[in-house]
């Protein structure tokens, strides 16, 4: 398996797109480390069954991505990586007048600065490997804008700006950085939002999809965790040694319009 010999860190990766990633680069052969916020059996219990089912190590680290202690405690807890996946994020919807304070600072932090904390401290490790691979998940968000999600989009436009900087600074060195930016995935998290916006709009489970949630990506299709991990994948393959410091696009078309 290409990726045999690899340690990756993937943050926020115990549900969702994360756990995606982190599914594809096991399948690849990496040893895999899982993170979020939470300590529980049920967190470890899933490295176990990732490490089973793809026989590779997969371990799990408890570290809270809104504190920058925790962010690089993380990288020297895991042993260093030779693939850092950004993936951890979160998202609060109100009007810029009234969005909390609060919140703006936690969905920054989360979303871009922990971003900053474990890319500084990857990077030395990489250097002396003379290979390594960043990869944020950013989103189409990173890219264009929508009304109300003025921290979720300030921090993705971040993490694309962020990806372009560090490519620069270790091009040449057998480095890469590049943002993947997803359109809607269908994870956990959106399928539950999917009864409520049936009952909001008076639709069915298709319609309210392809009517209201999918309205502005064309393809009219959920992109898939498993398309954002085969995405990760190339770019930590040989085909993308020369694919630095750019955005891949997967949503459908949204970005194109």
């Amino acid at each position: 398996m290409e990726l045999t010999g690899k340690r990756a860190v993937v943050t926020g990766s115990n549900s969702g797109i994360g756990l995606g990633v982190a599914e594809s680069l096991a399948a690849a052969g990496a040893e895999v480390v899982l993170n979020s916020f939470t300590d529980r059996t049920e967190d470890h219990d899933l490295a176990a069954t990732l490490a089973a089912r793809h026989r590779v190590k997969v371990s799990y680290i408890a570290a809270d991505m809104s504190k920058g202690a925790d962010c690089r405690a993380l990288i020297e807890k895991s042993g260093g990586c030779d693939i850092l996946v950004n993936n951890a994020g979160i998202q609060f919807v109100s009007p810029i007048e009234t969005f909390p304070v609060e919140k703006w600072d936690q969905i920054l932090a989360i979303n871009l600065t922990s971003a900053f904390h474990t890319t500084a401290a990857a990077l030395p490790g990489m250097r002396a490997k003379g290979w390594g691979r960043v990869v944020n998940i950013a989103s189409a968000h990173g890219l264009t804008a929508s009304p109300f999600k003025s921290a979720y989009i300030a921090s993705k436009h971040g993490l694309v700006g962020l990806s372009k900087t560090v490519a620069l600074e270790t091009a040449g060195q057998g480095i890469t950085c590049n943002a993947i930016c997803p359109g809607y995935v269908l994870t956990p998290l959106v399928e539950a939002q999917i009864p409520d916006q049936m009952k909001a709009h008076n639709m069915d489970r298709e319609t309210v999809i392809r009517e209201v949630m999918l309205d502005r990506q064309p393809s009219r299709h959920f992109a898939t965790v498993e398309q954002i991990g085969g995405t990760t994948v190339y770019l930590c393959s040989p085909a993308a040694d020369q694919v630095t410091g750019t955005t891949i696009s997967v949503d459908g078309g949204w970005t194109a319009l």
